[in-house]
């Protein structure tokens, strides 16, 4: 099983970009589908985005056009994205693997410690 660590959060102002990075252990990453959620303040958590092995893609609606997800298989990251920020994408961002794709899009395996994003407005 792979561990999942964030980074890259931070505040940044509505209308900015942030790229969330996630560096996962163990050697086995590229056969892994991975995933980011997300959990804004008093809110459940939601799905944000996900990608394949093979780096196929599948976003929220919330974010289509806007985040862009991709992997280094060699350097066993994921990556997230986040042009045009908004103020209602504020939240902790959660970084998630698991071996089927599916359940990476809904109840996903494992889970990283979780990164904040701050958007000002």
């Amino acid at each position: 099983q792979v561990q999942l660590v964030e980074s890259g959060g931070g505040l940044v102002q509505a209308g900015g970009s942030l790229r969330l990075s996630c560096a996962a252990s163990g050697r086995t990453f590229s056969t892994y589908a991975m995933g980011w959620f997300r959990q804004a303040p008093g809110k459940e958590r939601e799905f944000v985005a996900a990608i394949s092995w093979s780096h196929g893609t599948y976003y929220a609606d919330s974010v289509k056009g806007r985040f862009t997800i991709s992997r280094d298989n060699v350097k066993n990251t994921v990556y997230l994205q986040m042009n045009s920020l908004k103020p209602e994408d504020t939240a902790v961002y959660y970084c998630v693997a698991d071996k089927v794709y599916s359940k990476v899009r809904g109840i996903p395996d494992t889970w990283g410690q979780g990164t904040q994003v701050t958007v000002s407005s």
